[in-house]
């Protein structure tokens, strides 16, 4: 029964949240459109920049280069385009160079044709290889364009931190733009775009208790822009038409204000019930795999690998204990396939793995639920046999 079970899957999607709950239930009150000048459009409108300012404080941001989106896949396609402005006039981006384990949403390309899209490799630590990206960035072609570089943040199914910094100064060494898919960093680690030294960030409301539907893409500044994807009314300022999701974007506002207020002490608390969950994972199966262990991982997430249990097995046996968690991301309409980001680390994807993602309200009894199905779980997978 539902009261019985545990959420541990926070990493594709968190449940939403009270302070955004109670945000969207106030806006669906609000009759009136953003786009009009009566005094009920003037307090939708209203409401939206308050959102836009609790958004922008989330990452650093001025409030007027946050642009709200249907979420991070529609951000990720805008931005990800060889068809940019610098103010009025045109420019040409050559080349994406994407991180081998980024989230499909950016794996993908965006507007790229496959032939300008090259891949960065990562280490067996889950770090993106910089070597190599120095390499990919010397040998650009710039007479084809300015190479764009897409990193991410946080990685979405190990937790890995990576070094966005280290590459933004080998981006701007070659005069190219570095796109940031912040999605998984947002509430578990504090985030500026100026220190990152991000031309943009990609976030997504539903990963940290928004609603489901919205998101936004954050600019640095205006002078070099992607093409517009979603044409009509001219809505956020010309860059993405379409009348906003005003409930939606309200409460991506309102949670982000609060995951930014709770952000030290969140941190902490899920720090200790992660390190608690993983010695008691290693006290039941000594031979359990932790993807990532020896890089600076998010306080939250658990990549795992139990020798002689498949991922679908192992999804589907957790499930029947009660506890929800996955095999890695959820952008795939529940299939359970080989990983990429294990793939891309020189792991045997065949091998499998489970992922365990922390939030806001996961507490103690979660965590020993956790473990008395994992014991269950490790207790009845089927080890393969020894030579003899």
């Amino acid at each position: 029964m539902a009261f019985d079970r545990v959420y541990l899957d926070w990493n594709a999607t968190a449940p939403l949240s009270g302070v955004a709950r109670e945000a969207m239930l106030s806006a669906l009150e609000l009759p009136g459109n953003a786009s009009s000048v009566h005094a009920e459009g003037r307090a939708a409108r209203a409401a939206i920049d308050k959102a836009r300012r609790q958004v922008a404080a989330l990452v650093g941001a001025d409030p007027q280069h946050v642009i709200f989106t249907s979420g991070a896949t529609e951000a990720a396609n805008w931005v990800l385009t060889p068809s940019f402005k610098m103010g009025r006039s045109p420019l040409t981006i050559g080349h994406l160079y994407v991180s081998a384990i980024e989230h499909p949403a950016i794996r993908e390309g965006g507007r790229f044709v496959r032939e300008q899209v090259s891949e960065i490799p990562v280490l067996a630590t889950g770090l993106v290889d910089l070597d190599a990206l120095k390499v990919l960035l010397d040998r650009h072609d710039s007479g084809a364009g300015l190479p764009m570089v897409a990193v991410m943040l946080v990685n979405n199914e190990t937790g890995v931190i990576q070094p966005v910094a280290e590459a933004a100064k080998l981006v701007r060494a070659a005069g190219g733009l570095l796109v940031v898919d912040a999605v998984q960093a947002v509430g578990r680690i504090a985030v500026d775009i100026t220190e990152l030294d991000a031309d943009f960030l990609i976030l997504s409301s539903h990963k940290i208790g928004g609603p489901k539907g919205v998101g936004a893409l954050v600019i640095r500044g205006e002078v070099m822009m992607p093409s517009v994807l979603v044409r009509g009314g001219g809505q956020e300022k010309g860059h993405r038409s379409g009348t906003e999701n005003f409930p939606g974007i309200v409460g991506f506002g309102a949670a982000a204000e609060a995951v930014l207020r709770d952000l030290d002490l969140t941190r902490e608390r899920l720090l200790q019930h992660r390190q608690r969950l993983e010695a008691g994972m290693r006290a039941v199966a000594p031979d359990v795999i932790i993807h990532g262990e020896g890089s600076e991982r998010v306080c939250n997430t658990t990549f795992f690998t139990l020798p002689g249990l498949k991922s679908e097995t192992g999804q589907i046996a957790f499930d029947l204990e009660g506890v929800a968690l996955s095999a890695g991301s959820a952008c795939s309409s529940g299939k359970v396939g080989q990983s990429q980001v294990l793939m891309a680390m020189g792991q045997d994807p065949a091998m499998g793995a489970l992922r365990i993602s922390l939030g806001a309200t996961t507490d103690d009894i979660a965590i020993d639920r956790a473990l008395t199905a994992f014991q269950r779980i490790a207790a009845r997978r089927k080890m393969p046999e020894r030579a003899a």
